[in-house]
């Protein structure tokens, strides 16, 4: 079988290795074998599908003459659009570069946000549709001008040339050189996207309002009865990237009111203590049942929630959040 039967081995290489490797990320793989399957797959594969679409000639392709007068470098140029093997490895990571970002900005829009799973199913998808149109384009070409990946025996980007009056300095150290720079280019790069940064989490600690109308006064009921027991919805939902236990007290204060903002305490009685449980990503709604016993006006409900076990004696300045809400009592 002759090399030109193998024309798109590469390609068919790079699909079925993108498809390994994105399965092998999807499955739950960490640590450093998660970053060694990250790396050709963020930093090599899109890269070099789009170079085979772009260039799908071989670089020793026959050439033509413009000017039989003309010297110098503009005297020929290849006729079948080819680069060769190192332009084309340099410009796999320099396209995969510019590919992967543009793919993060796209998943900013989609409901999952900019994660690992949609990132890296984004450059998977991409790497297998750019794949297939660098097969089409080769298959294009006539079997003299393809590119064909078996005719590179030994990587160029350490192979010394026939000497021509461009390359007899010893280009070997720089081309070392040149090669390092990129592998540590590409394990970072691999690093920071096998193991993103998480953001940092919240929590959203509110009251549930009641239907809005024209009569509505407050957002939430403010009447309660001394002596009497009253529910009030309260919803918790869970951003902290990971699973939260969480405590809420409910403090019923007798306030008095100053110039502006003042508020000063008279008296305060907590009414209850909830220890409740959200999964990540979750909201928990749940109706808090409060007895009010106090007598006399200006009245507030304080809601306070910690993470974790309140102290013994909550307040609002300890608490993780706090909702004052003033009430009437009747």
């Amino acid at each position: 079988m002759s090399d030109t039967d193998w024309w798109f081995l590469d390609l068919a290489l790079l699909v079925a290795a993108t498809g390994a490797v994105a399965l092998g990320l999807f499955s739950g793989i960490s640590g450093a074998i998660r970053v060694l399957l990250a790396i050709p797959l963020v930093l090599l594969f899109p890269g070099y599908a789009l170079v085979a679409a772009l260039f799908p000639g071989d670089a020793s392709g026959e050439q033509h003459s413009f000017d039989e007068e003309q010297t110098g470098f503009d005297k020929s140029a290849l006729l079948s659009g080819g680069i060769k093997p190192t332009e084309r490895f340099i410009l796999s990571i320099a396209f995969s570069v510019a590919l992967v970002p543009g793919i993060a900005l796209i998943t900013t829009v989609t409901p999952w946000g900019v994660t690992a799973e949609p990132v890296l199913f984004g450059i998977s998808l991409l790497t297998i549709c750019l794949a297939l149109i660098g097969v089409l384009s080769r298959y294009q070409l006539s079997p003299a001008h393809r590119f064909e990946p078996t005719r590179v025996i030994v990587p160029p980007i350490i192979r010394q040339d026939q000497s021509t009056p461009y390359n007899r300095t010893n280009t070997r150290p720089y081309n070392i050189a040149i090669a390092f720079g990129l592998i540590l280019l590409i394990a970072s790069a691999g690093f920071a996207v096998a193991n993103p940064v998480q953001p940092d989490g919240f929590t959203e600690f509110s009251v549930e309002t009641s239907d809005l109308d024209g009569e509505t006064e407050t957002m939430y009921e403010s009447t309660f009865t001394a002596g009497e027991p009253q529910e009030v919805p309260i919803s918790i939902t869970n951003q902290e990237n990971g699973d939260r236990t969480y405590t809420v007290v409910a403090l019923i204060q007798q306030v008095e009111y100053g110039d502006g903002d003042e508020v000063t305490v008279e008296s305060e009685a907590e009414l209850t203590n909830e220890t409740v449980s959200v999964s990540e990503g979750e909201t928990h709604e749940q109706p808090l049942e409060i007895t009010p016993s106090a007598d006399g006006e200006q009245h507030r409900l304080v809601l306070l929630l910690y993470e974790g076990d309140s102290p013994s004696d909550p307040a609002v300045d300890t608490a993780d959040q706090s909702l004052p809400l003033p009430i009437e009592l009747e």
